[in-house]
Order: C-alpha cells, then sequence, then structure tokens
C-alpha cells in the first residue's frame, strides 16, 4: 500500500509539480486547498482543478478560514484596481499567513491520520515577508516535527523556481496552467512576487 500523504496545493507552479512529483515517487496524495480569504480564491481552486493529475481530482479536500482575515486591509484579500491604484510589495503582505497554513494543514492531516504534510514553499528571492524565508520555513519545520505527530516535509525549499519548473517539465506537470499571481484574481499581472518568479524562471527554461 502506498504511503498517504497530504499536499498544500493552490494551482500554483510550485504547489502543482509537487504533485506529479510526489505521485510520480508512488505517494498517495490528497490535495488541500485553503480558503483564506484571497481575492483570487476561485480562479486558484478552478486552476487547481484543471492543473492536478487526474487521479487527484476528485480528491481535493477544502478548508474554508476566510474569516480570519475578514478586517484585513492587504492588497492580497481586497483586490485593487491595478489601473487606478499604486501597490508594493509590502501591501500585499498577510501577517502569519504561513503560520496558518502550515499548522492548519499539520492538524488536519493529523485528524485523517496522516503522518506527513508537503509543502512546496520554496525560498523566493522576492518575497518581502519574514515568513517566506528559508530561515523561517526550516524553523517552522522543526517546530511542527517536535511538537506533534505530523512532519512538515519541503523538499523544494532550497531550490529556485527554475529548479522546480525543471522538475515540473521532467514529471510532465502543466506549469503553463498555473496561477500564482497575489496582485490580480485573472489575469496575472507579471509584477507581484510570484509573477516575477514564475516568469523569470518560465523564461530561463
Amino acid at each position: 500500500m502506498s504511503k498517504k500523504v497530504v499536499l498544500l496545493a493552490s494551482g500554483g507552479l510550485d504547489s502543482t509539480t509537487m504533485a506529479y512529483w510526489l505521485i510520480d515517487k508512488g505517494y498517495d496524495v490528497v490535495p488541500l486547498f485553503i480558503n483564506y480569504g484571497q481575492h483570487c480564491v476561485n480562479t486558484e481552486y478552478e486552476t487547481l482543478i484543471e492543473v492536478l493529475p487526474k487521479s487527484l481530482k476528485e480528491k481535493v479536500e477544502i478548508l474554508n478560514i476566510s474569516d480570519v482575515y475578514k478586517y484585513s486591509k492587504s492588497s492580497f484579500i481586497n483586490e485593487k484596481n491595478l489601473w487606478e491604484n499604486e501597490m508594493t510589495a509590502d501591501d500585499l503582505y498577510i501577517p502569519y499567513r504561513n503560520i496558518l497554513i502550515l499548522t492548519i494543514a499539520a492538524s488536519f492531516a493529523q485528524s485523517i491520520d496522516v503522518g506527513e504534510v508537503y509543502s512546496a514553499f520554496i525560498n523566493s528571492n522576492h518575497a518581502k515577508e519574514i515568513d517566506c524565508s528559508k530561515e523561517f520555513f526550516s524553523k517552522m519545520e522543526n517546530m511542527l516535527g517536535e511538537y506533534g505527530s505530523v512532519k512538515i516535509k519541503m523538499p523544494f525549499l532550497e531550490m529556485s523556481k527554475l529548479d522546480v519548473a525543471k522538475i515540473g517539465i521532467e514529471v510532465k506537470a502543466p506549469i503553463g496552467k498555473t496561477f500564482s499571481c497575489q496582485a490580480s484574481s485573472i489575469i496575472p499581472c507579471g509584477a507581484c512576487p510570484n509573477c516575477v518568479d514564475r516568469l523569470e524562471a518560465i523564461r530561463k527554461l
């Protein structure tokens, strides 16, 4: 019997690649999609269903925690008109988002008797948030492993977006169809940290 794991999945390049990578390694994957109030939630979910391997499409679990950020002023929660409003990377910051996502995923995994959560977070050079750094993720991985029965696995943490994109090509993940824009809910803006990383990786391929 193949080992069951939970995968944090969003329809982005990294998590989509990891879905195909885990299947290639023989894992039984439970994709977990978290709605934390992001303005692009519908596009993310629709993209996720489109890009996931066929065997996983009906296995997606959805958790809605959007009320946590219902008063947030982040532009990742409240979408701005990019034609009219100026926006900086700081405007996209969501406090404690990655801490929240990882602990919720670990709690969910434990509730279904799964011992490992896979996250496709990488150490982005363009993200401004302190909780997107390699140091942060390493500490979270260790802390959750020490104080609970669920292990957090981040195999792509030391990789660049280009490294992940190359793996995506190898495992035949449809990386060109993925979506991960922070600023626009429908058409990728091309300027937010997620878009910059993604476009640079695809250009270098």
